[in-house]
């Protein structure tokens, strides 16, 4: 017994007729019949009484259309289905990313990614980046975006793509270093500083570009992410080197009504966000599309000049 016999068998029940199954399922008479008949003999036993051209079902045959239309019915299903989703218009997505991007930048990305696409449904969770190595690893994730000097104890479990980039200093608008093009550690001697935690690698890095000019890091606010303190700059309180997402978020979150410029920082302060993936489970094409249009829209959105 198989699908084909299945179809021409309800094909039959719905239209009583050999010859009317053929013409609906745009078959030959014969290859019909023969159909049935192969169908027959695999079930050891006749589904129709023939009295000249009727046929009249015998019992039996009610209890197989009805097994019959359900299968065939969800193998329809199950090929829509998968149509949908080789269309990429239908599927799943669980993502978790840092604070900074899952807060604003992360959510509009996606919202603009799915708008055209009623059927996919989607999980965003906020994660430390140490924490989204290990979900990422564990396959709870189909996708983590966090920060790429989070470590690489893990890349057999993972696949990362880093995208790098530089810091740039945030400087209250009132400030008078606002109109200046490019920020020096130099210029910041003794001003109060807000920076990561002393576990997160920008802080070395700000301290051995302050070191390197000769200049006193004096450090006022520390904070476990970069977005909190954007609340001290905008208090005039301190200044801050920071990644870049982070500060697209700050200004695409406050639009004019913005207290804080972002200007480049010398000597540099390195930075990069890593897109990780599960190593051993294959990405849908969905999440694979996912992947792609966020990478780009990361490099394209760090490569822009910011004030």
């Amino acid at each position: 017994m198989n699908l084909q016999q299945l179809a021409v068998f309800r094909e039959i029940m719905k239209t009583g007729s050999v010859s009317h199954a053929a013409r609906n399922l745009h078959r030959t008479q014969p290859a019909v019949s023969a159909s049935l008949k192969a169908l027959e003999d695999d079930l050891g036993m006749p589904l129709f009484l023939r009295e000249g051209r009727r046929l009249i079902p015998v019992p039996e045959a009610h209890y197989l259309l009805s097994e019959a239309s359900g299968i065939l019915d969800r193998l329809k299903t199950v090929e829509q289905n998968l149509s949908n989703m080789r269309d990429q218009v239908q599927g799943s997505l669980s993502i978790v990313a840092m604070p900074g991007p899952s807060s604003y930048l992360l959510p509009e990305f996606i919202s603009n990614f799915i708008e055209d696409k009623p059927q996919v449904k989607v999980t965003l969770a906020t994660r430390s980046s140490p924490q989204i190595l290990n979900l990422i690893a564990a396959q709870s994730f189909d996708i983590g975006f966090c920060d790429a000097a989070v470590g690489t104890e893990q890349d057999v479990l993972s696949h990362d793509t880093t995208i790098p980039c530089t810091c740039l200093c945030a400087i209250p608008k009132t400030s008078s270093l606002a109109g200046k093009k490019v920020i020096h550690a130099k210029d910041l001697d003794g001003v109060p500083m807000g920076v990561l935690q002393p576990s997160h690698s920008t802080f070395e890095a700000t301290k051995a570009a302050f070191q390197s000019s000769d200049a006193h890091f004096d450090i006022r606010i520390d904070t476990q992410y970069f977005l909190p303190l954007f609340h001290f700059v905008e208090a005039g309180q301190i200044c801050a080197v920071v990644d870049a997402l982070s500060a697209v978020s700050y200004q695409r979150s406050r639009g004019d009504a913005s207290k804080i410029v972002f200007l480049p920082f010398e000597p540099t302060v390195p930075f990069g966000y890593s897109i990780l993936v599960p190593h051993q489970r294959p990405l849908s094409r969905l999440a694979s599309s996912f992947v792609s249009s966020w990478q780009n829209w990361v490099e394209q959105t760090i490569a822009k000049p910011m004030r």
